[in-house]
């Protein structure tokens, strides 16, 4: 079983395999107790998302780590995959723009780090 930190690490490896778009992960270890990383990335496309939650939670199951819900899959325009520690959000670029969930989480999490597609991510923020 792999720590938080080491399934967050995962998760932006993974989405970075599916070519995701705008990825950031806020820490809100402080904030609440749902979670503790919460993971936004942006798709090209409803099946562009589809095919990214898919492959995070093939290989992150392949690796002992199941998803305990996935929400959203179909011709949605957001699927939210639940890791426990890490929740992470695959939506469709408008979708993004008006639910903001950016500006919901950090004010609240200065600790933020955008993502850049180009990042090693290897390394801390």
């Amino acid at each position: 079983m792999m720590t938080p930190d080491q399934l967050k690490q995962r998760i932006l490896e993974l989405l970075d395999d599916s070519k995701a778009k705008d990825v950031l992960c806020i820490d809100v270890r402080d904030k609440t107790s749902v979670t503790d990383y919460m993971i936004i990335a942006s798709g090209t496309s409803s099946r562009h998302l589809n095919s990214i939650a898919e492959h995070v939670a093939l290989e992150t199951k392949r690796q002992g780590e199941v998803a305990l819900g996935v929400e959203g899959k179909g011709g949605s325009e957001w699927v939210l995959l639940d890791h426990d520690c890490v929740i992470t959000h695959i939506m469709l670029p408008e979708a993004r723009e008006f639910y903001d969930l950016e500006r919901l989480w950090q004010p609240l999490a200065p600790g933020a780090v955008k993502l850049e597609q180009d990042q090693d991510h290897n390394q801390e923020p």
